[in-house]
């Protein structure tokens, strides 16, 4: 358990979850790109489509948090795809969908692993004394409907009282919009913005995000 987190002064906890409570599966990576390669017939060899993957994931992920929006997943499936010189025109989202379909299968064969330690006896805690829980994650390739059937499997939506992704709500922490869904969707809407704690890895987008809205906020740094 992170005893360092302040459970006593806060009421209600929001959480990031890439690399606040999970981390992708060692393998699901690699998978994932030569299930990309092997769907849309990419010829290009499969370091150059991992290259391409990357580069987009991340760029995409920077351009969320400068915007404040959301790329959609498909998007980045067709700018990865254009750059790898593959007629985008001849697809449709009906296409698209099957390939997510089946990157979802693959995310919840290869599941995230969990690496904030101790997390379900933590919610406990913070539950026990009546208080509340959210996550609040930026998504790129791995939607929120996903996020939330991993999280089922986890046995941890048990303790989430609301979740907020931006493919959901077409905006991107560290957007304040972000944060004031999180107090809009709170049941008790008299606590105060500094009884409310965001925890997260990213300086920007969880730590600068949250205290600019008026949040306390806690960077949380993991030795992995």
């Amino acid at each position: 358990m992170k005893t360092d987190i302040d459970i006593q002064n806060h009421s209600h906890f929001s959480f990031d979850l890439w690399l606040t409570l999970i981390k992708s599966h060692p393998e699901f990576k690699q998978k994932r790109v030569e299930l990309f390669s092997s769907f849309f017939d990419v010829n290009n060899p499969i370091d150059e489509v991992a290259k391409a993957v990357k580069y987009y994931d991340d760029l995409c992920n920077t351009i969320n948090e400068v915007i404040g929006r959301n790329v959609d997943t498909f998007e980045i499936y067709l700018l990865i795809l254009n750059t790898l010189k593959v007629d985008i025109r001849q697809l449709d989202k009906t296409i698209l969908n099957e390939f997510y379909q089946q990157s979802e299968d693959l995310f919840l064969e290869y599941k995230p692993l969990v690496i904030f330690e101790n997390l379900h006896h933590f919610f406990d805690e913070i539950k026990n004394q009546g208080k509340t829980i959210n996550i609040l994650s930026n998504t790129g390739f791995i939607k929120g409907s996903t996020m939330r059937k991993f999280l089922i499997n986890e046995n941890l939506d048990q303790y989430i009282d609301f979740h907020i992704y931006s493919d959901e709500l077409n905006c991107s922490k560290p957007d304040p919009k972000v944060f004031q869904e999180v107090k809009n969707l709170i049941k008790n809407q008299n606590l105060s913005l500094d009884q409310i704690l965001h925890i997260g890895d990213s300086p920007i987008a969880d730590y600068k995000g949250a205290k600019d809205f008026g949040f306390n906020a806690y960077l949380l740094k993991h030795q992995i």
